[in-house]
């Protein structure tokens, strides 16, 4: 199958400047950029989408140059509803390098050039940047923008110059890295297309040649009609265990590798296919099959199952994605009869708390309460049990490795 193919085949294709797609195929120019702001410490399956659009086109021979905007994430990129809270330099460091590990893990490919354009807007200056590329825009271009037209519309909530910037600022990393590299396409998902034209603009104005934007569609959980991603409140994350910011706070953008696999295995019918051609790196024959198998004993969710499994291989690893499954199995087969060895071999695979410490402060940890007091009433109402076995004692201290079960289908490891 060739690129253009995969592509159309897999739902990577939103709005484009190539007029046809089997351009791809033959392009001399075999390199594209990437890039994301670091306005949280973990990617969602949001991003995620992209990249598998990135590792679609690495895979046809094309290599990547994936971007951390290190200078673009102090600015952050506009909303349609109203500004964004600016971060700290700390932050925005420390979310760099989550970044960057998670990318490099998913691409998997030594190929992968990684960047951070604060490294050449640090040395650009303000004079300069406004008489090469702010007088390149007239405003009514950037007026016309459809996040600019919310904001300042009738109802909006208005813009700061920072904002409205934003667009000249990831048009001027096209720029450079054409300049840099000769990198003439970018990749995105559909919102990014008018910031990506920028780049377009600047190119062709500056240095009288053509540039590519290739986009992809946002991926739409069917139950809700809602994209993916953490501004829509049901974010998955990357990142599979919490981590402490340089703040000293904890930080809670982190699914568990069961729940991530979970997330999969409990998509309704209507949306597997779809997702399997977005997330997993199964080719086209072995999902017309496992569809076709899925469709003569559907109640078996053979799909979901293929889903879950590629989805997790991708971010987590093959051997996480086994063991996941497993586990997956055991405990809903109603198997709790586990080994102190056992429960610690899945403190990576369920959310974990330590030992000798109150099953209440456990339940707050691993985030199956939202309180000590929710806690306690939880035990109370006996929807918990450790290793199978119900706990009333709010005041039970766990002192041996125990899984912990909240209703039917939430569980957590200590330790």
């Amino acid at each position: 199958m060739k690129l253009s193919e995969e592509l159309i085949w897999r739902g990577f294709s939103a709005k484009t400047t190539i007029k046809n797609p089997e351009e791809l195929d033959g392009r001399d120019n075999r390199q594209f950029y990437w890039g994301a702001d670091p306005s949280a410490d973990s990617l969602t399956i949001g991003n995620l989408a992209a990249l598998m659009m990135c590792a679609c086109f690495v895979r046809h021979g094309y290599r990547p140059y994936l971007l951390v905007g290190g200078a673009t994430g102090q600015i952050g990129d506009p909303k349609e509803n109203g500004e964004r809270e600016l971060k700290s330099l700390e932050e925005i460091e420390y979310n760099k390098s989550c970044i960057k590990k998670q990318v490099k893990r998913i691409m998997n490919s030594e190929d992968t050039v990684m960047l951070d354009n604060i490294d050449w807007f640090k040395n650009i200056n303000y004079l300069d940047f406004l008489r090469e590329i702010g007088k390149t825009f007239s405003m009514t271009q950037l007026l016309d923008r459809q996040f600019v037209q919310k904001r300042i519309g009738k109802g909006g909530s208005g813009i700061s110059y920072a904002e409205f910037s934003y667009t000249l600022i990831q048009g001027y990393d096209f720029l450079h890295l054409y300049r840099q590299y000769g990198i003439s396409l970018q990749l995105c998902g559909a919102d990014q297309y008018g910031n990506c034209a920028s780049g377009i603009h600047l190119i062709r104005c500056l240095e009288n040649a053509e540039a590519d934007v290739w986009s992809t569609p946002l991926v739409i959980d069917m139950a809700s009609g809602r994209k993916f991603g953490k501004s829509e409140g049901n974010a998955i994350w990357l990142s599979s265990t919490p981590a402490r910011r340089p703040d000293g706070t904890m930080s809670e953008n982190y699914t568990s590798i069961f729940d991530f696999y979970q997330f999969w295995l409990n998509q309704p019918d209507s949306s597997v296919e779809y997702l399997l051609k977005i997330y997993t790196l199964y080719d086209k024959p072995t999902i017309e099959q496992l569809l076709a198998d899925h469709a003569k004993a559907p109640e078996k969710r053979i799909a979901q199952k293929a889903l879950a499994i590629g989805a997790t291989t991708v971010v987590h690893g093959g051997k996480n994605a086994e063991k996941i499954a497993n586990l997956t199995n055991r405990l809903f087969d109603k198997d709790l009869d586990f080994s102190a060895a056992d429960i610690e071999s899945f403190a990576n695979l369920l959310p974990t708390a330590p030992l000798s410490v109150s099953l209440v402060d456990d339940l707050v940890t691993t985030g199956l309460a939202p309180s000590k007091s929710e806690a306690r009433k939880l035990i109370k109402a006996g929807a918990i049990t450790l290793n199978g076995k119900k706990i009333l004692d709010d005041t039970k201290v766990v002192n041996a490795p125990a899984l912990v079960k909240k209703g039917k289908n939430k569980f957590a490891i200590v330790c």
